[in-house]
C-alpha cells in the first residue's frame, strides 16, 4: 500500500493531465474567483498569520524570518493584485515559439507546454501559497507546496481558500497540494518521487536548499541567496545613487533582492562615501565599511564598524550593509565575480560604455543600470508575479513567471513521412 506521501504525487500527477488541458477561459474563471474569495478573507488570514507570528516570537525566531513570515493589509492586496494580473496576462500553453517546413515537407512546431508537477518547498512567505498556486495553474500544471512549519496556520488558510475556488470550478483538489508538519524522512520520500513529480523549487536559507538539492531525485532549479551588489561608477549622480543604495538596503532588508554590499568608485568616493554614511546612519542601517571608507567618512567615522572578510559576500538579510572603495569598473567586476551570488546586482552611472561593458560582463540573473536591486522581481519585470528568483542556470535564470514555468515540446504535421 502506497505511503500518504506517495499517494498525494500521485494524485498531483493524474491531476496535472487535466489542469495541462483547461481552456484559458476557465483557468482565469479560477483565479478572479480565487482573487474575490481572498478579498473576502483578509480578517481571518490576518488572524491565522498572527497565531503564527505569535508561535514564532516565542519560538524565537530570527527577526529576518519573522518578517518574511508577516502578513499585512498591504501584502495582502499586493497578493490579490498579483493573482489578478496573472489573468491578464496572455496564456503561455500552447504559444507556437517556432514553426518551419523542413526538407521532408513535414511542418514543425515548437510550443509551450506545462511542466506537469511542480514542487516548491519553502520557510515562511505564506504569500508564496497564492503566487505559486496562480502561476502554476495559469502555467498548466498541479503543485505540491511544502510550507514550513512557523506559517502552517497561514498556508493552512491560504491552501483552504484555494480550494475552496477549486471545489465551486469542479477542479481536482490535487491541483494544489499543500504540506506542512511533515517528518524529514518524509520529505527525503517526496524528494524521490521521480514518477510524479517533475521539478523540485526550494526557496529559503542556505541549508534547505543544500539539502534539498543533494537529496532529490527530481531537477532542482535553486533560489538561492542574493548578495546583491550597488556599483557607484565614477560618472555617477551622486543623488541618486545614494537613494538607490539606501532604499535598496532599508526598504525591505529581509528580503532575496536587498542590496547587501556598495561598490564606490575611488574618483567619486571622497562625494560619495560621506552621503552614503550619513544617509544609511539616518535609516538605521549599520555600515560595515573597509578602510578607505572609514578614512573618507569625516566625522561619521567612528560610527562605521570596521568591515571583517567575511562580510564582503555576506547576505546580512536586516539593517546592515558592506562598503568598499574599489580602484576601477574593472576591480567592481572582479569583485562581483569573487563574492556574488548570481542574484541581482546595479551599476549607478552616466556613462553608456561603462554601462554596457558592466552589463555584457555581470552575468547575474538580473543586470540593472541606474536602478535598484529591490527591481528584481517579478511583478516589477512585467511577468505579472514570480514563483521566486533561481539563481539556477539551466531551465530557467531570473524571476520564474508564466513562461518559465512551461518547457516547450515538438509538434510535427505530416503527410505520409517515412524513414
Amino acid at each position: 500500500m502506497d505511503s500518504p506521501i506517495v499517494h498525494a504525487a500521485s494524485r498531483a500527477r493524474a491531476a496535472s493531465h487535466v489542469i495541462a488541458t483547461l481552456s484559458t477561459e476557465r483557468k482565469n474563471a479560477l483565479l478572479l474567483d480565487l482573487s474575490e474569495r481572498l478579498t473576502v478573507a483578509r480578517d481571518a488570514i490576518l488572524q491565522a498569520n498572527q497565531r503564527d507570528l505569535d508561535d514564532a516570537a516565542l519560538a524565537g525566531l530570527a527577526p529576518a524570518k519573522l518578517a518574511r513570515l508577516r502578513l499585512t493589509q498591504d501584502s495582502i492586496a499586493q497578493l490579490i493584485d498579483s493573482v489578478r494580473s496573472i489573468v491578464a496576462l496572455p496564456d503561455p500553453v500552447g504559444q507556437i515559439t517556432r514553426e518551419t517546413t523542413v526538407a521532408s515537407g513535414m511542418l514543425v512546431r515548437r510550443v509551450r507546454a506545462p511542466l506537469g508537477v511542480i514542487c516548491m518547498i519553502y520557510e515562511a512567505r505564506p504569500g508564496v501559497t497564492i503566487d505559486a498556486f496562480a502561476l502554476c495553474f495559469k502555467a498548466g500544471n498541479a503543485c505540491i507546496l511544502k510550507g514550513g512549519k512557523e506559517a502552517r496556520h497561514s498556508n493552512a488558510i491560504l491552501a483552504g481558500i484555494v480550494r475552496d475556488a477549486l471545489d465551486a470550478h469542479a477542479i481536482d483538489h490535487a491541483a494544489l497540494t499543500s504540506i506542512s508538519d511533515i517528518t524529514r524522512d518524509d520529505l527525503d520520500q517526496l524528494l524521490q518521487q521521480d514518477r510524479f513529480i517533475d521539478l523540485v523549487i526550494p526557496r529559503g536559507g542556505h541549508e534547505l536548499i543544500r539539502y534539498v538539492a543533494r537529496t532529490s531525485r527530481i531537477p532542482t532549479v535553486q533560489h538561492y541567496q542574493g548578495v546583491n551588489h550597488a556599483f557607484i561608477d565614477a560618472a555617477a549622480d551622486v543623488d541618486l545613487a545614494v537613494n538607490i543604495c539606501v532604499t535598496g538596503k532599508a526598504s525591505a532588508p529581509a528580503t532575496c533582492n536587498a542590496l547587501e554590499c556598495v561598490l564606490v568608485h575611488r574618483d567619486i568616493a571622497s562625494i560619495a562615501v560621506p552621503r552614503l554614511a550619513e544617509q544609511f546612519i539616518n535609516a538605521g542601517v549599520e555600515v560595515r565599511a573597509d578602510e578607505a571608507s572609514i578614512a573618507l567618512a569625516g566625522p561619521l567615522a567612528p560610527r562605521l564598524k570596521p568591515a571583517a572578510p567575511e562580510d564582503f559576500g555576506r547576505e546580512f538579510l536586516e539593517l546592515i550593509v558592506a562598503l568598499r572603495v574599489v580602484d576601477s569598473l574593472d576591480d567592481a567586476i572582479d569583485h562581483i565575480h569573487r563574492y556574488g551570488s548570481n542574484h541581482s546586482e546595479t551599476i549607478i552611472t552616466r556613462d553608456a560604455h561603462a554601462s554596457e561593458e558592466f552589463t555584457r560582463r555581470v552575468q547575474s540573473s538580473c543586470v540593472l543600470v541606474n536602478a535598484s536591486t529591490r527591481m528584481n522581481d517579478g511583478f516589477q519585470l512585467g511577468l505579472g508575479a514570480e514563483i521566486g528568483i533561481s539563481t539556477s542556470k539551466i531551465h530557467a535564470y531570473g524571476p520564474m513567471g508564466l513562461e518559465e514555468l512551461t518547457t516547450t515540446r515538438f509538434v510535427a504535421l505530416g503527410n505520409g513521412q517515412t524513414r
